[in-house]
Formats: C-alpha cells, structure tokens, sequence
C-alpha cells in the first residue's frame, strides 16, 4: 500500500488511491462502455457510451469508498485509531491500527460495511424506479446489483472479509480467546480463498459443467482467491507473531548500547563518527544526564544538504521528544509495535525516568524471533 496517491482527508482520516486501483477504473469503464451499456441499448451512441462507463465506475468505486469509511467512522467513535483508507485493485481497505477491544465493537465495526452496501444498493434501486431517463434507470440498476453484491461477497465468513470478522466475533463471544477465534477465522478464510482459486481455474478453462468457459472471468476469479488466501495466511501469521511475543517486554528485546551525543553537535560530526563507524539508523540527543532531548534518524539527516552538514545542529534536525512515540521497560512488545504501525516509525526509545534505556526496533523484534525459532519455539 505503499504506492498510493493521496487524495486527502475524510473525518481525519487520510484517503488515497493505490496505483492499481487506475488499471480496474480502466477495465472496468473500457468494459462498461464497450460491451454492458451496448448491449443493454444498443441505439445510445459511443459518446453516450463511455459518459456513463466513467460516470458508473465513479460512482462504483465511490460505493467502495462508502463502505470502508463506515467502517472506520464506528472503529473512531470506539475510540480505535485508523490510518488510512485505500483504494485498489480488489476494492479497499481500512488501515485501522489496532483490533477491537471486545466481540461487541468487532462485531460493530465489521457489519457496519456491507450494511452501507445494502443501503447503497436499496438508493440506486429508488433511483431506477424514479425513472429520471432510461440512462440513468440503466446505470442505476447496474450500481444497486453492484451494491448488493459486494454486501453479499463481504459476507463470506472467512478473515479478512468482513464476514469473516463477524464470524470472529462469534467465536470470540462464546469462546472468550481472541487469539483462538482470529486463528480458525484466518483458516476458513484460507479454505475460501483455495476454492476461489480451484473455482476460478476450472471457469478459466470450461471445465465446471453448466458453465461457459471464460477465461478472463475464471483468471480474474482465481485472483481474488489468491488475494484471499493470502490475506487469510497473513492474518493468521499476525496471530502466530503475538502469541510469539506474548510475555515479552521491551526491556528483553531493547538494544542498551545506544549513541547518546549532544544537541550542539554538527550533523557532519554525526555522520563522521556515530552513523557511518556503528552503522546506526537512529541516534538518540541528549542532556549531561542522559535525559532524552529527541531522535535523529537517517530521514532525518537527509533533509539537510550535504553542504550545510558542517554549519547544522542535531537539534535543528531531531524529533523533539514530545512528538517521539516511548516505551518503557516494562511495556509489552506487542503494545509497541501497534504504537510503532500507529505513528509509522521503525524505532522505539525506553524511557526510564526520564533517561533513555535502550532502544526497541523493529530489527530487534525479528531478531528475537528469528532466535527463537531457532531454538525450535
């Protein structure tokens, strides 16, 4: 989701398109204008055509827009963060940083989606039965379908669908383990996934009976299932990672020979002697008594000009320690690696009155497992 271009901020949160999304808005106007809308009339004319192609792939992948933003304003007003929400290939998504804190607020936030889709589908219904003009009552009637179906694809009970996080907040409620409703959530949904792609194979090449071999539809199909499954594997090695970490606290993954130089040093200093001979990504600024002033990081020393290392300070550089994300010694790894996808940061100082510790970075945190499964964990 990194390539994404932002197109700004809905409620607080960020919204973009990833590049992928401008291949599917491509196909699908190409295809609406040139076989469905012909099809439905045949006497319309070309321009008439891709006018309501573009028109209905706006409104298609606003629908889609609709539906993640539901999802994010209920995980806001419970108080869950999100990131972003994203368009692509496939549809979009809901960064939100964190899970529900209990089955009710899951169960919340993943009905929410395909109920505006519903809703959605239940509005370009009214409109087609305005009647306005035969073009809008077709293009109308092509959303409201659209809309229906998306509610009903959601709906399969397989993570990371929405279904599948109903599903997960069933199985949580009667189960009372989180970790064990999102792992047999993550299975389903790789067992849907599979099918999909089986399903979408034999379309591709005409081999399920009653059906019209079609190869681009049963590719396409395939590709859903693969995205799916995939998915479905990932969550599931979400779970795996925090059972890994449970019980692990910063002070047991955290770096402690961390480089604490002065605000006053010049960046060329910096680089000269604590980046380049240690290779360090991150430095910590501090006072005579080791008390946290800010962090310079590798971005950080970027923004300035190589000609201008000898005359800048590190602290007209570092992130001031009231915009750092910290930790303390005791703090669970887990806990910090939301704090670290929250606030999009690849390092952590610990803080213990005031001084720093250690730092916990990302590295450390796959160091350690990398550690632990060596030792057969």
């Amino acid at each position: 989701m990194q390539q994404t271009l932002r197109l700004g901020k809905i409620f607080g949160i960020p919204v973009g398109i990833h590049y992928s999304w401008l291949f599917i808005f491509l196909l699908v106007t190409f295809s609406l204008a040139t076989q469905y809308f012909p099809a439905d009339s045949p006497r319309w004319g070309t321009g008439v055509y891709w006018l309501l192609g573009v028109v209905t792939s706006l409104l298609f992948f606003g629908s889609v827009l609709l539906h993640e933003l539901a999802h994010s304003v209920v995980a806001l007003a419970r108080g869950i963060p999100v990131k972003s929400i994203t368009l692509f290939v496939f549809g979009g998504v809901s960064q939100i940083s964190k899970d529900a804190p209990s089955p009710g607020e899951e169960l919340q936030i993943a009905i929410v989606g395909p109920l505006t889709s519903l809703a959605l589908a239940g509005i370009f219904w009214g409109v087609r039965q305005a009647g306005i003009s035969p073009q809008v009552n077709s293009m109308a009637w092509l959303l409201s379908l659209i809309n229906l179906q998306l509610a009903v694809f959601n709906m399969i009970p397989g993570f990371p669908l929405d279904g599948g996080r109903v599903f997960r907040s069933v199985v949580w409620r009667i189960g009372g383990d989180y970790r064990k409703a999102t792992r047999l959530a993550a299975l389903v949904g790789q067992g849907f996934g599979f099918l999909f792609i089986l399903g979408g194979v034999l379309w591709a090449f005409g081999a399920i009976p009653g059906l019209q071999q079609n190869l681009v539809s049963g590719l396409w199909f395939a590709l859903i299932g693969w995205f799916l499954q995939s998915s479905a594997a990932s969550s599931y090695g979400q779970v795996r990672l925090r059972d890994a970490l449970r019980g692990v606290r910063a002070q047991d993954l955290m770096a402690r020979d961390c480089a604490l130089v002065s605000p006053n040093m010049t960046v060329r200093e910096l680089v000269d002697h604590h980046v380049l001979p240690m290779s360090r990504r991150c430095v910590v600024a501090a006072d005579s008594e080791d008390r946290l002033l800010g962090l310079v990081t590798l971005r950080d020393i970027r923004t300035v000009p190589r000609e201008r290392w000898d005359i800048t300070l590190v602290r007209e550089v570092m992130v001031p320690r009231e915009r750092l994300v910290l930790a303390g010694p005791a703090d669970e790894a887990v806990l910090i690696l939301e704090r670290m996808d929250e606030s999009d940061v690849s390092q952590v100082p610990v803080v213990q009155d005031g001084k720093v510790v250690g730092m916990v970075g990302r590295d450390n945190v796959l160091h350690y497992l990398r550690t632990r499964s060596e030792l057969g964990f």
